[in-house]
This record gives C-alpha cells, structure tokens and sequence, in this order.
C-alpha cells in the first residue's frame, strides 16, 4: 500500500467515533454494548441509562440545536423517525452524516438494536443483546400461556384526543397475554390514526386500561370522568394502570425489558382478579420495578 493510499484510507476512522442520539432508544443500546464512550450529544428527553444524562443535549423530539450538533464535531447522527425527517434533512444539508430509523413493531426494534452495532463496529455485542431482549420476549409469552384468560386491554398513549397504542404497545399487550381492544388500529404509523371517541372505546369495554402519556403523569381523574366510562369494567373494579412513558414509548430495550416486564404484572393480575397497588392514594395502578430502576 502506498503512503498517499494509506493517507487516504486513514482520513476517517473505520466506524463513527463521535455519535450524537437524537432520541433515547439508540443512546441506550450503544451504552448497552459497550460503546457509550462514543456518545457525544443526547436527546433533552434522556432518562437511561442516567450516565448518560451528563452529555450535552442537543435536541428535543421535533427540534435540534444545529450548531450545538455541529460544534460537537459528530461523524454520525442517530434519529428515529419521520417527525425527524426535516431535522435529519438540515443535518446532512450541513454535511452531517444521518442515520434515521423507523422502527414500530418488535421485530423492528429487534432489528433496530443489531443495525446500531454493526453502524459502529460492535455488531458481535448487538446481536447478543438482541439475543437477550428476544429471549425475555419469549419468557413472557411462555408465562401468558399460563394465565386463566385473556383480559380485554385498552393501552392509552395520550388523553386528549384519546390515542390507543403504537405499533410495539400493542404487540407487547397481547404477548404478555391480553387482548388489545383497539387492535386494528396499530397498522397506522402516526398517532392520527390511532385516535378514538372516548364513546367508542367505552363501548369495547376494556377490563383493564393501561396509560402511558409521553413525558407527562396520566391522571386518574382524566380517565374516569370521561362521559359513559363510569360503566366500563376496568373503572367499576378499578383496574386502571401507569406505565411511565420512559419504560415502554422509547422504541428499544427499555420496552423489551422493564416496560414488557410491567406490562407483564399488570396484564397478569388483571386475568387473575387481583389488583397491583397504587404508589400514593389517589394515584393509578403501577407494577413495582426494582428499586434501581424505579
């Protein structure tokens, strides 16, 4: 090899060294395989893993600080997303390379997890913490065999309008051994058209309903004072749940492994006739975690 070939080949390193996430779900599985030290800039919506939390943010969800993104000197961005696109779209007019992901389901987010490790040379790593993330997916829908029945769910995303579950929600009810009563509407990709008439999910009478609003604390109040829901079965037994948002609407290992996992509980308890109990009165339902991760 002659030195103007290697001097060429040596001006950028084989994968990226400088990453900056533009969402959580990626900072997790980089720091997860062992490559959190290439992580220079997160989302403002960072929560996990808290180490994390200690780099500069860069962005929310639909805005970014180009020139904070551009001081940080990144030879890759990560995004998820089409809200994303026109983010994604400055970045590389700024010649900025981009990687957006579009993962919903949770073969996607599976998919996802081993994308990210071959992007910077940790491919070995990501296929066994998919490997992982498949295997507890497994254990769960080997334990939803078990319960005496199938409960009828309503997982809610937001409250007003009244969103039902994305795509990988709802695949994580029915695997944990419900029944989603707004199934069919998780083909659609944007929260447009998984919107509801608060009557008409009331008419599908959930027996239990499990809220998870983005970055906010779903109310108990909000839920059961919606006109005709004072009949709906998991209002009259009280079986009304909180996910936080961070556990289970991150599309990546949070939700295949702490969200699944009170998903899990609750969906269980519910086919049993028992209830989990609320952190404080007056609070929703909530499945215990582990003190380290509560």
């Amino acid at each position: 090899m002659t030195d103007r070939l290697k001097a060429l080949l040596s001006s950028a390193p084989r994968y990226p060294q400088r990453i900056v996430c533009m969402t959580e779900e990626t900072t997790e599985t980089l720091y997860r395989i062992g490559a959190g030290e290439l992580v220079v800039g997160v989302s403002g919506f960072t929560v996990r893993p808290p180490e994390a939390r200690k780099k500069p943010r860069v962005s929310s969800f639909l805005d970014a600080n180009f020139e904070r993104i551009l001081e940080l000197k990144p030879d890759l961005v990560l995004g998820f997303s089409d809200l994303q696109a026109d983010i994604g779209r400055e970045l590389c007019k700024r010649g900025v390379p981009v990687y957006l992901f579009n993962q919903r389901s949770l073969a996607e987010i599976l998919q996802t997890v081993r994308v990210v490790g071959a992007l910077v040379g940790r491919a070995e790593a990501a296929e066994k913490l998919a490997d992982e993330l498949e295997a507890n997916l497994v254990r769960h829908a080997e334990a939803a065999e078990r319960l005496p029945r199938r409960p009828r769910i309503f997982f809610e995303e937001w409250h007003e309008p009244l969103i039902s579950g994305i795509r990988w929600c709802s695949e994580l009810v029915e695997l944990v051994g419900g029944e989603d009563v707004c199934r069919e509407t998780r083909v659609h990709q944007g929260a447009k058209g998984r919107i509801f008439e608060p009557a008409e999910v009331a008419r599908r009478d959930p027996e239990g309903v499990i809220a998870s609003w983005c970055g906010r604390k779903a109310k108990r109040e909000k839920i059961v004072s919606r006109p005709g829901w004072e009949r709906v079965r998991a209002v009259v037994e009280d079986q009304l749940y909180e996910v936080k948002s961070s556990f289970i609407l991150q599309p990546g290992p949070a939700a295949l492994s702490d969200g699944v996992e009170q998903l899990a509980s609750i969906v269980a308890a519910i086919a049993r006739g028992e209830k989990l109990p609320s952190p404080r009165p007056g609070d929703l339902r909530a499945a215990p975690l582990p003190a380290d991760r509560a």
